[in-house]
């Protein structure tokens, strides 16, 4: 999962998001609101953590072009009314539990994938998004890092192509890069690690791959 977090108080954005690469995630950080309207032109995330007061641009201005989870130390209706109204999709007022910031990101992941629930199954595959845990028929499968992130790309988009671009972007942050090679070992990994689970990586010449259940 990649995430943009736009916290302009520097001690709040490294615990937030040390917090959160630990939990898995991909964090990318920007410190002002026009710093975040660029990059949110040229780049997607799947989560965008905005605060509202921020310099340069307002948060209620940065989100009239996008839908995110708004972090901040208002706490009056009035504020939480104007937030979501702008179109945030979620508001959670400072000081915030951890545990909570994470439990809302996986719960707006899940509704923007049209699934409400905990638990994605397909073939003997099961994934856990409160914990993050990929089974096969019961069983953890042992992933690295990076392979968990490729597969909950594919696994959001069952069905569905994901390209080496896309895969790429999910996987490391702005002040990193992979090269489509790297993709590529990647999934020859994770076939190896899915064998016996009745779902294959299909790769669809110039879309990228596909995940399905092998009798679709």
């Amino acid at each position: 999962m990649r995430v943009l977090l736009v916290e302009d108080n520097k001690s709040l954005a490294n615990w937030t998001a040390k917090a959160l690469r630990h939990s898995g995630m991909v964090v990318d950080c920007m410190a002002d609101g026009m710093d975040a309207d660029h990059v949110l032109a040229t780049q997607s995330y799947d989560i965008v953590l905005l605060d509202l007061s921020l310099p340069r641009m307002d948060g209620l201005t940065v989100l009239r072009n996008l839908r995110g989870l708004v972090l901040t130390v208002k706490s009056h209706i009035e504020d939480r009314v104007h937030g979501l109204d702008a179109g945030a999709d979620d508001y959670l007022a400072k000081p915030y539990a951890l545990s909570e910031l994470e439990a809302r990101i996986r719960a707006l992941t899940r509704r923007s994938q049209g699934n409400a629930r905990n638990e994605t199954v397909l073939g003997r595959l099961s994934y856990e998004s409160s914990g993050r845990v990929f089974r096969v028929a019961g069983d953890p499968l042992e992933l690295t890092p990076r392979e968990r992130a490729v597969m909950e790309m594919l696994v959001a988009r069952a069905g569905s192509p994901v390209s080496k671009q896309v895969l790429s972007e999910r996987i490391v942050g702005l002040d990193s890069s992979v090269s489509i090679e790297a993709i590529e070992v990647h999934i020859h990994r994770l076939r190896k690690k899915l064998e016996g689970s009745g779902v294959e990586i299909r790769t669809l010449r110039g879309l990228g791959y596909m995940l399905e259940a092998r009798d679709a």
